[in-house]
């Protein structure tokens, strides 16, 4: 399928999509006109792309977890190396949190109760 119709079908614009190869989360191969073909296989890797982005994980840690992920709903195949690096997201998003908790009290701090 080409970009405009993997678009259609994820709902993720044509930008996007270029971005998510630029990153190298999605591999088109190229027609002979130089379009961007892609496989079937393609739409669920756009939608395991969007859930992981939206569970806070960067294209460089999706691009290591893409490999080990599989189903509908998204379910990832721990290997160490992987497991290892979702337990320093989420600390550093327990850190992030933890800060957050901090500034809030101090804003809150200065509204009258």
């Amino acid at each position: 399928m080409l970009i405009g119709e993997l678009s259609r079908r994820t709902g993720v614009s044509r930008r996007l999509l270029r971005y998510y190869e630029e990153q190298g989360l999605l591999r088109p191969r190229r027609d002979v006109n130089s379009y961007r073909g892609y496989d079937e296989d393609a739409v669920r890797a756009v939608q395991h792309i969007r859930t992981l982005l939206a569970a806070g994980l960067s294209t460089e840690v999706i691009r290591q977890a893409l490999p080990c992920a599989t189903g509908d709903p998204l379910e990832l195949e721990m290997c160490p190396v992987l497991a290892e690096t979702l337990r320093r997201e989420l600390a550093a998003l327990d850190d992030r949190i933890g800060s957050l908790r901090a500034a809030r009290g101090a804003l809150a701090s200065y509204l009258p109760s």
